[in-house]
């Protein structure tokens, strides 16, 4: 059932935000996200038992580093340094701005076309991150706001993977892709992590939320969207982007006691509303087969 594994990538993509901002308090942005690579990355090893793959990583190994610090490294360690200023409902509302980013990045750095209906998407969604975000400098602690405009550096960096992967690793296994950002996320922050490792002890719970983080929201997330892209393909796939943001305040409010604001709730409805314009999916959202 598509629709029935697309809510369910929603709400595990959706918990993620709850995690890491019951995680990176105790451990810290660097050290909670090489715990999360690098479990993810071990989880998904089972990948390079086909020889095929193994293969592709030997002759792809430099583009998929590349992706591995664009779509891995560095924006888990942005959202989580975030987490530490900004409630869980909020920074997967910055998340949502991903489609955004990505056609204003690929226009710039990638010579991508912007058609007038993304265009006018970009104007939107960008406009309902001035809301949002002027929300949050009104009502939010101190800090929260630097924190947001941290933040937003991750969804570009996303933008950024999206189109460095299609020109790249077009013919690269999505499995093997999966693993080897994952593998190389770890190498990069394993140095930086340890030396930033918290000198008090961590509680078991932390422990099991940060298992929760890697397991089911990265390694068992990225099976589950591979899964949905191959069966209905990817402007149905691509749709979980405007679903993240109601499980993240969700959780954020029943787990958390996290408000739900009215500029919250604005912003949220421009940036969708941007975001389906850029992403060309105002009119595909609906299940399709595969090519």
């Amino acid at each position: 059932m598509p629709l029935f594994e697309l809510l369910l990538l929603a709400a595990i993509w959706g918990g993620s935000f709850l995690f890491l901002r019951l995680c990176a308090p105790v451990l810290g942005a660097l050290p909670l996200i090489a715990l999360r690579v690098s479990i993810a990355a071990l989880v998904l090893l089972p990948v390079l038992r086909n020889a095929s793959r193994r293969a592709q990583l030997r002759r792809h190994w430099r583009a998929l580093a590349v992706v591995g610090l664009s779509n891995s490294a560095l924006p888990f360690s942005l959202f989580a340094a975030g987490a530490r200023h900004l409630g869980a409902g909020y920074e997967s509302i910055l998340n949502a701005t991903t489609p955004l980013w990505a056609a204003l990045v690929g226009a710039l750095a990638f010579g991508a076309a912007v058609t007038r209906t993304q265009g006018v998407g970009l104007v939107v969604g960008l406009g309902g991150v001035v809301l949002l975000v002027a929300g949050q400098a009104d009502t939010g602690p101190a800090g929260s706001l630097a924190a947001a405009g941290l933040v937003l550096l991750a969804p570009m960096s996303y933008g950024f993977a999206v189109h460095y992967a299609r020109r790249h690793l077009a013919q690269v296994d999505p499995l093997l892709t999966a693993f080897a950002s994952q593998g190389f996320a770890a190498l990069m922050l394993a140095l930086p992590g340890a030396a930033l490792w918290p000198s008090a002890p961590v509680p078991p719970v932390v422990w099991a939320y940060v298992l929760a983080l890697a397991v089911l929201c990265t390694a068992v997330a990225y099976v589950l969207y591979f899964r949905l892209l191959a069966r209905v393909g990817a402007a149905y796939a691509a749709s979980v982007t405007f679903l993240i943001p109601v499980f993240g305040m969700l959780w954020g409010r029943l787990f958390l006691h996290e408000a739900i604001t009215a500029p919250m709730l604005l912003g949220c409805a421009v940036i969708l509303a941007g975001t389906a314009l850029a992403a060309g999916q105002w009119r595909r959202l609906l299940p399709q087969r595969a090519s």
